[in-house]
């Protein structure tokens, strides 16, 4: 079920206190503004992903012409270990952060399997 801000949300019948000049409910305004900013951070995120898989990719041919092998698990490991440091910089939670990250990783792996 879709709650973006075009998800049709509104509660504009009685009981509607303090509605807005265009019949909307100010906690309301306030949830659609945030959910636009969700919807935002969202696509960010996406864009980030796409970014970050065209590199990889880019390294993985890097890895073919020089014979090097698909894993490297020592660069495995810094990944991680800055994937962890910038999530205590920013107050998330570290397993997460590198939850997300390792599953990054073992997905570039797998399409740099594929290619070679």
């Amino acid at each position: 079920m879709s709650e973006g801000p075009d998800s049709g949300e509104r509660d504009t019948g009685p009981g509607s206190e303090g509605a807005t000049a265009d019949g909307g409910n100010p906690d309301e305004m306030a949830l659609a503004e945030l959910r636009r900013e969700i919807h935002d951070i969202d696509r960010e995120i996406v864009e980030l992903i796409a970014r970050r898989t065209y590199v990889a990719d880019t390294i993985a041919e890097v890895k073919a012409q020089q014979g090097l092998p698909t894993t490297d698990e020592s660069q495995e490991t810094r990944v991680m270990e800055r994937a962890g440091e910038n999530a205590e910089q920013f107050d998330v939670d570290a397993n997460l952060v590198k939850a997300i990250f390792r599953l990054l990783i073992e997905l570039n792996k797998v399409e740099q399997r594929e290619r070679r």
